[in-house]
């Protein structure tokens, strides 16, 4: 098991970092997807640090992994909703592109994350 705290992970506070960006983007959508795009978008972000820390604190390296990968699975959730605001003109290209690419920088760092659990179960 990792001995620091996921607190400690870089991850995690990016993936913090990005929940405070989408809050702030979502702001501007219409009022009227409050409770559908708006709603989404947001569980999503929240669902990345969120999924980091909760793996963090089962009991094996593989159970820290499987969280790992869902919190890769909300990125992608994450990433198609942000081009479905581009679509539909909730956002700008301008607007969305750095969070794609911090989106982007994430996800490759909860691929190394877990590679690193995997092989640290082995």
């Amino acid at each position: 098991m990792l001995k620091m705290s996921y607190k400690d992970l870089r991850v995690w506070v990016k993936g913090r970092a990005l929940v405070k960006i989408v809050y702030q983007l979502t702001k501007a959508f219409p009022k009227e997807e409050l409770f559908g795009l708006t709603s989404q978008i947001r569980r999503a972000a929240v669902s990345i640090p969120s999924n980091i820390a909760e793996g963090s604190q089962r009991s094996s390296d593989r159970e820290f992994a499987n969280y790992v990968l869902i919190a890769r699975g909300s990125i992608a959730e994450l990433e198609t909703q942000v081009l479905l605001s581009v679509d539909i003109g909730y956002l700008s290209n301008e607007h969305a592109t750095p969070v794609l690419q911090l989106l982007d920088e994430i996800s490759r760092m909860l691929h190394r994350l877990h590679s690193k659990l995997i092989a640290q179960s082995s």
